[in-house]
């Protein structure tokens, strides 16, 4: 319905009250109607839980996924906590090794048996922090291996490990640092 007042611009005369007439749509002049049909009152109470009902499915979806996602993220910091210092002890260790090349040579001394004692418990050390050395014999993988040279060797396939120049460690299933290593290549035919 559409109500019409019309003014009347002397004051004088009084106004007139407002007219109610029936709205017509101008395009199509025909009766406007209202877009959305009323709903049973039942049936907006239905959809309306029905809404809430998703709403709620999808927060606690949402929740489950929130609380999975902290708790791996809680167990790989205490699996991985210590990474950083074992990145900064490897190279303590490295020297330490070269130390115990140079001790090698009177394998009866004192310093040599007491730095044998000190390579033990090390080892021991990382073992219980989960770094294991990295296996290098076999075949060159680059995922594990970095290739600080190739020498022709001719027994073998190429890409076989001929000997090690630096070990490298993993913590659990990650890399800490790759084994420096020396490949073999097939000698190219003289001409």
């Amino acid at each position: 319905m559409l109500f019409v007042m019309q003014a009347n611009n002397d004051p004088d005369q009084p106004q007139e009250a407002a007219v109610a007439t029936d709205a017509v749509d101008p395009i199509s002049d025909t009766p406007a109607t209202d877009p959305a049909p009323a709903l049973d009152p039942w049936e907006e109470l239905e959809a309306e839980a029905a809404k809430w009902k998703e709403i709620s499915l999808r927060t606690a979806a949402e929740m489950e996924n929130l609380r999975k996602r902290t708790t791996r993220e809680r167990e790989d910091a205490i699996r991985y906590a210590n990474q950083r210092l074992l990145e900064e002890l490897i190279p303590v260790i490295d020297n330490f090794e070269m130390g115990m090349q140079a001790a090698s040579q009177d394998t009866k001394s004192m310093i040599y048996i007491g730095m044998d004692m000190v390579r033990r418990q090390l080892n021991e050390f990382l073992t219980s922090q989960g770094v294991e050395e990295i296996p290098t014999t076999g075949k060159f993988d680059p995922n594990l291996h970095d290739a600080v040279a190739q020498e022709e060797c001719a027994e073998g396939e190429e890409g076989r490990i001929l000997r090690v120049t630096r070990r490298g460690f993993r913590l659990r299933d990650r890399l800490l640092r790759p084994a420096s290593v020396v490949v073999s290549k097939v000698p190219t035919p003289a001409e």
